[in-house]
């Protein structure tokens, strides 16, 4: 009989991947039936398992995830609406703004006509904070090992799961020179609910390696990044992303890609005052 923990690591490897490819293929049919084959769970208990992980069904996780990817393709880019529904699974414009107005009160078409609605939350601009002008680059693809933690951003128990992601490393013999520390946020505050919101710890790895329990294991896409420095405290960082979306976005010219924005972590927390933090952060643009 395996212990709890060994099941418990077991069934995190498997669900690392069913929300991996529900990350990726959000433009594809996602059926109950390739997923459970995915996770290599009994069909039977497949449902009550990620349900259990995930906090809610895997269907009202599914339709959450399209409608706040939807949310911010419209705050943050110009698609039109009926390339945003195509992209996100939908097979008709109207079926996403039937569920758009569903989740969120207002319609797709009105929100992006009115980005301040009262439905949303409002970025607070700080015009005090002098960010200067990002560099751009182009990045190619990373292999990193990751652990996912949801939850408020800067709030979740991220000391604890940066040690366990470095005690992978150390007990796996992964330890090479040119290894980054980069977070991963999957959604937007404003847009998602706090306790809901998805962070992955990152390690770019340069050895060999397999999954295993909450340790997961995928490629960190490339391409074009505008790279903003940053020196301050990590809980300021929200103000530096509501300052970068809500006051240089909108006059870059730029427009976002469809691909999440990360931080890489220049200096060490442990050994180094807030105020000396650097971090850059990497917003994928067009």
């Amino acid at each position: 009989m395996q212990s709890k923990q060994t099941l418990r690591d077991a069934y995190l490897k498997q669900i690392n991947k069913v929300v991996e490819y529900i990350n990726n293929n959000l433009d594809n049919e996602l059926t109950l039936s390739k997923l459970a084959e995915i996770s290599c769970f009994s069909p039977f208990h497949f449902h009550r398992i990620m349900k259990a992980f995930l906090g809610e069904s895997l269907g009202a996780y599914i339709s959450r995830i399209r409608i706040e990817t939807a949310a911010g393709l419209l705050r943050y880019t110009k698609l039109p609406i009926e390339e945003i529904a195509y992209s996100i699974g939908f097979e008709m414009p109207s079926s996403l703004s039937k569920a758009f107005k569903q989740h969120y009160g207002i319609s797709a078409s009105a929100y992006r006509n009115h980005k301040n609605s009262q439905t949303m939350k409002t970025p607070l601009i700080h015009e005090e904070l002098s960010l200067k002008a990002p560099k751009m680059v182009a990045l190619e693809s990373k292999t990193v090992i990751y652990i996912q933690i949801t939850g408020e951003y800067g709030n979740a128990n991220y000391g604890d799961t940066w040690n366990r992601l470095w005690g992978f490393v150390k007990a796996h013999s992964l330890f090479t020179a040119g290894m980054e520390s980069i977070g991963l946020s999957h959604d937007d505050p404003n847009i998602t609910d706090s306790e809901k919101c998805r962070y992955d710890a990152c390690l770019v790895i340069h050895k060999p390696v397999q999954p295993e329990g909450e340790v997961g294991v995928k490629e960190l896409a490339g391409g074009k990044f505008a790279v903003f420095q940053y020196q301050g405290s990590y809980a300021n960082l929200s103000i530096v992303y509501d300052t970068i979306f809500g006051k240089w976005l909108p006059e870059s010219g730029f427009e976002l890609r469809n691909a999440p924005c990360f931080e890489k972590y220049l200096n060490n927390p442990n050994r180094t005052e807030p105020a000396k933090l650097k971090t850059e952060i990497y917003l994928p643009v067009l």
